[in-house]
């Protein structure tokens, strides 16, 4: 087997998802990542993320709590509902102790607080991005 060094392809960058309501916000953690190795899938709803079908292909999922229409729990509860296994990161400007509870029910991974650092953000993901998902282990 060529490596892809030696084979002049590009190594596979994972996919990522982002849904973040506010433009600046998406814009800057989308350049942020796509920077960090990702091949980041931005969107400015959870609607046009669940539209999507390319998107129960992605590795990992970050989303924002407080959108309108339909929040970052309620977008990673219909991903889990269609059969979505990866790890999810919840941004949010409103956490609490409840809100915590409420995304761990929901199976996200971790909340972050904003503002947060961007390399807490970068480190996040890629450690849940290096963990198998529980149904793929042996």
């Amino acid at each position: 087997m060529v490596s892809d060094k030696l084979s002049g392809a590009a190594p596979k960058r994972p996919r990522l998802l982002l849904v973040e309501d506010d433009a600046g916000v998406r814009r800057s953690l989308q350049l942020l990542l796509q920077a960090k190795g990702f091949d980041v899938r931005a969107y400015a709803t959870g609607a046009a993320l669940l539209a999507d079908p390319s998107s129960i292909n992605a590795r990992c999922i970050v989303a924002d709590y407080s959108m309108d229409n339909i929040d970052g729990l309620e977008v990673l509860s219909r991903l889990r509902t269609r059969g979505w296994v990866g790890p999810a990161v919840l941004i949010t400007a409103y956490s609490s102790p409840t809100l915590q509870e409420r995304a761990c029910a929901e199976g996200f991974n971790v909340v972050l607080e904003k503002p947060f650092r961007d390399h807490t953000l970068v480190e996040t993901i890629n450690r849940l991005s290096e963990q198998e998902p529980e149904d793929e282990r042996p």
